[in-house]
């Protein structure tokens, strides 16, 4: 006969493929019936804050939701951190847990409800007859919010025999949320206007676009408004026209592509919570540009926003693809209309070849630009004044360009010259240079920024990057380009916290077991972290990597508060041997102390993922080097 464990367990492996977890007494019966009655996957952690983060990294790089499990007390309190980051981050999983006794608290249990809801987790706790109803409900909980649950099996309710286990309804996931009321269709029908009327239109979006589905319909809005666009950290890659994308906004973005993003006019961001690493601290967008934010939070989420509709990125998007389209072809109808007006002369509608029609009849087609007739190649900076383009606003080319790449082909109204669309006259590869590093810094160790570089050149294209907490991470997010969002995670930022890197490498491995997971880490989270560097190794395999930023020290601190003269040997940490540690639990270990060393990682890419090791590089860096976006910290801290 069926426990209640076993209830909770087929339950939810009907809705999940992948658990994650350190076995106790509280969850004993439980990963039995994982084990022995389902086709869920079980895969173990060495500690129990790894099961909510391999569970929650899972969920990030695959748009599956998953569950981590351990048991009651000290198991249920070592998760605390791990939940707190996903409660923050929005990630929804179900953590399976044991707790105490329906007859009250041992000498060993504490309050978990308490414990959970004080981070933002909701609790619901199963018995004997609603075990497997109360699952369906965590998990549609977890997905309607976006957010953690705890799912507690009482201590003394574990092993009941609960009968035939019932059927249950799937999960009720809402449908996205549509713009509501006069308000909204207004708000909608005022950015449409404000893109279809800027000289500068930006694009922004988030990872709360990436998950709305929303890449398609923002590609078409930007190639309909000529926009240049741009992403927060969690949404890299949402947009498909790379070219026209200036990459990161906000400390990781490069200075060149981030002063354009001040030149814009009007700015629409799309599941962003324009938080104040994005913003660059309130300087990403000058005073003068229009700020509308398309997003699910209940309001808008930075004072710098004048325009704000709660909506679905995807569906708010769509939303004003109609609309854009909608008038550009009405305009387009009127401006035809206009022109057959005018009587043709020898060489065609408007009279002599070159010449323009309507209102700028007597303006030569090459300084006619859009409103800006007779300034072509010209803005006005700062002060006022009239200056070249190029000079105004950085990588815009000044030149003007041939017909071809105006836009005017053979089946363009004759006699119309278009305006030539923002993100065609600027330089955005050029924009989104970082700098190259020199081989070693001055102090005789590895510069970071030159090892990030030759890093990426040698990683191989199908990577997922996860990402601990520390200094280093400004490395892998400026130097190493990724495919979409869902395969660059940050686990730990969320909540501020550092030691989440190892498990992370084993959910997104049993999330993605056709790509290579590569996980960058500082030397103090990883060893925070440091019982599950058997766990990433083990899960990830030959297609696993991991690369330590070891700089013997917590960086950030060193940068932070070491500049201000405070003591900093609690700062530092005697320099640690992660490629021997590695060794030990089966993975290939390198120490990489000058760029001729990363030609290991090469060669490794070339082997066959069946046979080769996980792959540990020990980098030893300077931490003399500072990340730009620590720099940008320092500066408002000071």
């Amino acid at each position: 006969m069926p426990t209640v464990s076993a209830h909770v367990a087929l339950t939810l492996a009907q809705h999940i493929d992948a658990v994650f977890g350190v076995m106790g007494n509280g969850n004993a019966y439980f990963l039995d019936a994982i084990e022995t009655q389902t086709d869920a996957v079980f895969t173990a952690v060495r500690h129990e804050q790894g099961a909510v983060v391999a569970a929650d990294a899972h969920f990030r790089a695959s748009g599956r939701i998953a569950a981590g499990t351990s048991t009651y007390g000290a198991g249920f309190t070592n998760t605390l951190t791990a939940l707190a980051e996903a409660v923050q981050a929005h990630v929804p999983l179900v953590l399976v847990v044991g707790d105490e006794p329906t007859s009250g608290p041992r000498p060993w249990d504490v309050d978990q409800i308490a414990l959970a809801s004080a981070v933002g987790a909701r609790t619901y706790t199963v018995g004997r007859a609603d075990a497997a109803a109360t699952t369906v409900i965590a998990i549609e909980h977890a997905l309607t919010y976006r957010v953690p649950v705890v799912l507690a099996i009482p201590y003394d309710v574990a092993a009941l025999e609960a009968g035939d286990v019932p059927p249950a309804p799937s999960p009720r996931i809402p449908a996205p949320l549509a713009p509501r009321g006069e308000f909204a269709e207004g708000m909608l029908d005022e950015i449409a206007h404000a893109l279809r009327g800027a000289e500068r239109p930006f694009l922004l979006a988030g990872r709360g676009a990436w998950l709305a589905g929303a890449g398609s319909a923002l590609g078409e809005l930007a190639a309909l408004t000529g926009a240049l666009t741009a992403s927060s950290a969690l949404g890299r890659g949402v947009f498909p026209e790379t070219q026209y994308d200036l990459g990161v906004t906000g400390g990781f973005g490069a200075d060149e592509a981030m002063e354009l993003v001040r030149t814009a006019d009007v700015a629409v961001v799309f599941g962003a919570s324009l938080n104040q690493f994005t913003m660059r601290f309130g300087e990403l967008f000058a005073p003068g540009t229009r700020v509308f934010q398309i997003d699910t939070a209940p309001a808008a989420t930075h004072p710098h926003v004048g325009g704000f509709v709660r909506a679905d990125a995807r569906v708010a998007a769509e939303e004003l693809v109609t609309r854009v389209a909608a008038a550009s072809a009405t305009s387009a109808g009127h401006s035809v209309g206009a022109e057959a007006a005018v009587p043709a002369g020898p060489a065609g509608p408007a009279g002599p070849a070159g010449h323009s029609v309507g209102e700028e009849a007597a303006v030569p087609a090459e300084h006619s630009v859009g409103a800006e007739a007779g300034h072509a190649g010209r803005a006005l900076d700062a002060r006022g004044v009239s200056v070249p383009t190029s000079e105004a606003m950085p990588g815009v080319a000044s030149e003007a360009a041939p017909d071809a790449e105006l836009g005017v082909t053979s089946e363009a109204v004759p006699g119309v010259v278009p305006a030539r669309p923002w993100r065609e006259t600027v330089d955005v590869a050029g924009s989104r240079a970082y700098e190259t590093g020199d081989d070693l810094a001055p102090d005789g160790r590895l510069d970071p920024r030159s090892a990030a570089r030759r890093i990426a050149e040698l990683l191989p294209e199908d990577r997922v990057v996860v990402s601990d907490g520390g200094h280093f991470i400004g490395w892998a997010n400026m130097y190493w380009p990724v495919a979409a969002p869902d395969r660059m995670m940050m686990v730990g930022t969320a909540f501020q916290s550092i030691g989440q890197g190892w498990p992370s490498v084993v959910g997104a491995a049993l999330a993605r077991r056709e790509s290579t997971v590569v996980l960058t880490s500082g030397d103090g989270g990883g060893l925070m972290a440091i019982a599950d560097l058997e766990s990433a190794v083990r899960a990830a395999a030959g297609r696993g990597i991991a690369v330590i930023w070891n700089d013997a020290a917590y960086g950030a601190e060193v940068n932070l508060y070491g500049l201000k003269g405070l003591a900093e040997g609690p700062m530092r940490i005697p320099e640690v041997d992660f490629a021997a540690f590695g060794a030990a639990v089966g993975a290939e270990g390198v120490v990489v102390r000058t760029l001729a060393d990363l030609d290991r990682l090469g060669e490794w890419a070339r082997e066959d993922a069946a046979s080769r090791r996980f792959l540990l590089l020990d980098l030893r860096i300077s931490g003399d080097v500072i990340a730009p976006y620590q720099q940008e910290i320092i500066r408002v801290n000071s």
